[in-house]
């Protein structure tokens, strides 16, 4: 089955085609094409993700990437008897500049040639994530839907890291956790086989990449500092710098529960850093280096917990922040000490992508028949309890 895959839940604006097959069991994945924007150097001007700007940056480039994407991709002769571009731009209504510049490139390259491109399914993010954004790529994907009658099912973002794991070699066993940390999210699922999660931690507040990216802006980093606080982090450990007077503490490390709380960490940063006055490099890097190790401290016992806790086989890692060596170092440790295999996306797919929206529909059209055009709503706070 081919599968177009779309992805708007922030700032990245994302498409992409895939081939799976061999069922649910032993699902295999290959990446035909991908096309991707990110909009990381227009947010930085605002310190972070501004909704609306993200709603019309995803309007913009998303007929462009389609062209890019399709270009040169294989088609099948269609016959376009009768398009409801009625239906399509009330679709559409809220982005009429995005229905004008869709029209236009279906009509040119596909409508007036009588050709249709040959993916079977479209999967889109439906949440969670900035509901703006994710307006913009669902109703995108109801327009493509409705044009060329190929159906769609919604998705969820958080099960799309899950999976993103699935385009390596090895296929995780059952049961396993997954430990998901992004910029918004903290979590950790508990999974007996793909499409059955239970949510059995979750940050109670600041998720580990908001915390990053706070405690960069307030050592005058810019946005996204986040990348840069680990490496002001990992020249401290090479230095093997240290300074008594900066200790952080570790919330929640010894709760009986699987939660996270990093609201208290980033105060006492903040605390420390107007205690200290002006920061020198030196003081920056051991700041960067005790928060991180602070983070890991607690990211491991939690972990640890839930292996013991639900007798997990394997551990599966997602969400931006695993492009953290140090982080990804650490949990690999734990995994071998408990003596089973951790799961690691590929770089390109730790981050928000198409890809890992493309495979969970596949894995969810087991459970799920798509549908031409459906009813979609945008969720910005959909959990992950399936």
């Amino acid at each position: 089955m081919k599968i177009l895959g779309i992805e708007t839940s922030c700032d990245e604006t994302a498409l992409c085609l895939i081939e799976a097959d061999s069922g649910i069991s032993a699902p295999k994945f290959e990446i035909l094409n991908t096309a991707l924007f990110s909009q990381i150097e227009i947010h930085k001007e605002f310190g972070g993700v501004f909704p609306a700007v993200a709603k019309r940056e995803h309007a913009k480039k998303l007929v462009p990437l389609m062209s890019e994407l399709l270009k040169n991709h294989p088609t099948t002769d269609y016959d376009y008897a009768e398009i409801n571009w009625k239906k399509v731009e009330e679709i559409l209504n809220r982005e009429y500049e995005l229905f004008s510049e869709l029209k236009k490139c279906i009509g040119e390259n596909f409508v007036a040639k009588n050709l249709r491109p040959d993916f079977e399914m479209i999967a889109v993010t439906s949440g969670p994530g900035l509901e703006p954004a994710l307006w913009v790529g669902i109703n995108f994907a109801r327009a493509i839907s409705e044009i060329f009658q190929i159906p769609v099912l919604p998705v969820n973002h958080m099960e799309g890291h899950i999976v993103s794991v699935l385009t390596e070699k090895e296929n995780p066993n059952f049961p396993a956790i997954s430990l998901l940390i992004s910029g918004g999210h903290t979590e950790i699922i508990e999974i007996e086989s793909w499409g059955n999660y239970k949510k059995i931690g979750e940050t109670l507040d600041d998720a580990v990449g908001e915390a990053y990216d706070k405690v960069a802006r307030m050592v005058g980093l810019e946005y996204p500092g986040g990348p840069q606080i680990s490496r002001l982090a990992q020249s401290a450990r090479d230095l093997n710098l240290s300074d008594e007077q900066i200790v952080f503490p570790r919330p929640m490390l010894h709760t009986p529960d699987l939660n996270f709380s990093l609201s208290g960490l980033k105060t006492a940063v903040l605390y420390k850093i107007k205690e200290l006055g002006e920061l020198d490099e030196i003081k920056k890097q051991i700041i960067a280096k005790e928060f991180e190790q602070a983070v890991v401290d607690v990211i491991n016992m939690k972990t640890k917990k839930a292996i013991e806790q639900t007798g997990a086989q394997s551990l599966i890692v997602g969400g931006g922040v695993i492009a953290n060596k140090y982080i990804r170092e650490n949990l690999s440790k734990i995994a071998e000490e408990k003596n089973i295999p951790v799961h690691f996306p590929t770089t390109e797919l730790s981050t928000d992508n198409a890809v890992m929206i493309s495979i969970a529909g596949y894995l969810k059209s087991f459970r799920q028949s798509p549908e031409i055009c459906p009813d979609i709503k945008a969720e910005g706070n959909l959990s992950l309890n399936i």
